[in-house]
Formats: structure tokens, C-alpha cells, sequence
């Protein structure tokens, strides 16, 4: 027995393109990473911590001293990680970005059929939203232990 589609089944491939492209995606679901999926993922890590670093990053904060794997369960995975160095040795920083979307206001105009006499154009103000990303915080390690410390309140405007 042969399954064939016709020319005039488009609505078919269409629908059998779209479940094929689409299923993976609602067998796994949208992971997203939480402070209680990081502590899970690094138990023996977590419970290592001193007991008022680990209220720490139960809340989603970080202490200078905290090792990275503190750093990881509470703020997540970094963006960037700069390796360089001080007077007093090798550093790790660990950057986290962000993204802002910028309103840029325009004027334009808008077509309508205005009948067998043409189009009319009406201007009318709209905007685009461009991508910001900025450095939304920075970890500085010095010998794998959080030496300092920056977050950023909002956006860099």
C-alpha cells in the first residue's frame, strides 16, 4: 500500500510539515532555569554552602566569598566569562546581559483604497522597537571565591 499526496493535497503537506516541525517541541516543553532546577542540578554544591550563604541564594543573591557554584545556583548560567588578571593574581568574570527593545518613533503613512480614483495616504505616528543588550551585571572571582560584585538596577537609560 502506497500513502501519496496530490498536487491538490497541499492542505495535507501542509498540516504533516507542521506536525513534524512542531512535535519536538511539545514533547520537550519550553526548559527554563530556576533556582530550584540549578539547586537540583548541583545538590552536593548547594548543600556545601554555609547556611547563610544558602538563604542567600534561596533569595537570588550573591555574597562576596561565595564560590561559583553559589553564584551559578542564584543567578544562573553567565552570558560572557572573562578570564584576566590583578595585582593579586588570576581573576574570572562572569558577565550577565540583558535586553531592552528601544522605541524609535516615526511618522509614515498608511495607504487605503480610496475607490476607482486612486489610494489615499494617511500619516499616522508608529514606532519600531530595536534590540538593546547591556551588561545587566558583573562577578569578579579571584582564586574561584566572589572578590566583588555589580548588578545594575534597569535598563541603561
Amino acid at each position: 500500500m502506497t500513502f501519496c499526496l496530490h498536487n491538490n493535497d497541499m492542505s495535507v503537506r501542509t498540516t504533516v510539515h507542521w506536525l513534524f516541525l512542531v512535535f519536538p517541541f511539545l514533547l520537550g516543553g519550553c526548559a527554563t532555569s530556576t533556582i530550584e532546577s540549578r539547586k537540583q542540578e548541583r545538590y552536593n554544591a548547594f548543600t556545601e554552602l554555609p547556611p547563610e550563604q544558602q538563604g542567600a541564594v534561596e533569595k537570588g543573591q550573591i555574597k562576596a566569598g561565595m564560590n561559583m557554584d553559589g553564584v551559578y545556583i542564584a543567578w544562573g548560567k553567565p552570558s560572557q566569562i572573562l578570564d584576566g588578571e590583578s595585582s593579586q593574581g588570576a581573576t574570572v568574570t562572569w558577565l550577565y546581559q540583558d535586553t531592552v527593545y528601544e522605541p524609535h518613533p516615526f511618522w509614515t503613512y498608511q495607504t487605503y483604497c480610496y475607490g476607482p480614483r486612486g489610494y489615499y495616504g494617511a500619516p499616522y505616528y508608529g514606532y519600531s522597537y530595536h534590540p538593546q543588550s547591556y551588561i545587566r551585571a558583573e562577578v569578579i572571582f579571584h582564586d574561584g571565591l566572589v572578590r566583588e560584585w555589580r548588578r545594575r538596577t534597569g535598563p541603561p537609560y
